[in-house]
């Protein structure tokens, strides 16, 4: 028995980015020389995971006129990921520079066409044929991307999708951190799945608190299900009402790249709740998969059969 009853199973609608990211490993961009050039963007990554799990992944974003966004098109469609929700306009690509590390990168955005995502690029008929609506606070962070997906996403919510978010907050990116919690409260009353890390969360609350206020915030805010990663420490799930599930994380000798590794693992969580896996197995389907990108720069490779690795 599976989710898998509509021709869409994830519909990811964000920032589609330039990733560069630097080949000095371990220093920051003021000391970074050379980068190298990855296709980005969180729900990029999501959508271009899915694919080479087998899932029907669809992407709706916006790219500019230019070399960058040929470069996105063709590395989607090698993939595998439905581009035609994708939009060209006169701006610019995005691109953001990232620091190599194996902790949090640093990072630095130049953002123009990404969040120009308009209406029409998600027609009613869209959402009808979709599993789940998957986003990102980064995507949610400027508009008319945020308008346009907040109504959207009530669309979706209404037509029986499954919502999901990476809270991936950086203050950098909002106007006011007052905006940022209003809009984050608003997607969450619709019961999204979702994902959290621990930087997301120092950075967001200001603070460090401990695990059950944060699971206790969200729930109150209206989402049941609630996955904080924990790097190296694993990951813990909360489900409203229900005991907390933890799991170490897998040991990697030699840490290549963390850029990308929370997308890896929520590619694999989803990819695992599809297919209505009991919650315990979600987690370790994500934790593989996240493993396998912490051992490659930029992204996860193209010459191996994921699915043969998690299965």
């Amino acid at each position: 028995m599976t989710l898998r009853t509509k021709n869409i199973d994830i519909l990811c609608i964000g920032e589609v980015l330039i990733d560069f990211i630097g080949h000095q490993p371990n220093v920051r961009i003021n000391e970074t020389r050379d980068y190298h050039r990855f296709l980005g963007g969180s729900p990029t990554n999501v959508a271009m995971n899915a694919s080479r799990l087998g899932l029907n992944s669809t992407m709706v974003a916006t790219v500019g006129n230019d070399g960058f966004g040929e470069y996105v098109f063709n590395r989607l469609t090698e993939i595998g990921v439905d581009s035609s929700y994708v939009k060209k306009c006169a701006l610019s690509t995005s691109v953001v520079f990232v620091s190599r590390s194996d902790g949090t990168p640093d990072f630095i955005p130049y953002r123009d066409a990404d969040y120009h995502i308009s209406e029409d690029q998600i027609p009613s008929d869209l959402l009808a044929n979709t599993a789940i609506f998957h986003t990102t606070c980064f995507a949610l962070s400027k508009k008319p991307a945020q308008e346009t997906i907040l109504k959207k996403a009530q669309e979706a919510f209404n037509l029986g999708c499954q919502l999901s978010i990476d809270l991936n907050y950086a203050s950098r990116l909002w106007d006011s951190k007052e905006e940022a919690m209003e809009v984050i409260k608003t997607y969450c009353a619709l019961n999204p799945l979702l994902k959290i890390s621990e930087d997301d969360m120092l950075r967001f609350f200001g603070k460090e608190m401990p695990n059950e206020d944060i699971f206790s915030f969200f729930h109150d805010l209206g989402v049941d299900t609630v996955c904080l990663t924990c790097g190296s420490k694993g990951v813990k799930l909360s489900r409203k009402g229900e005991k907390t599930i933890q799991l170490p994380a897998i040991k990697i000798e030699n840490v290549l790249d963390t850029t990308g590794a929370g997308d890896a693992f929520w590619s694999g969580f989803l990819f695992a709740y599809i297919d209505q896996r009991p919650a315990t197995e979600c987690l370790q389907i994500a934790l593989q998969l996240a493993a396998l990108k912490l051992q490659n720069v930029g992204r996860l490779p193209n010459n191996i059969t994921i699915l043969s690795n998690l299965l």
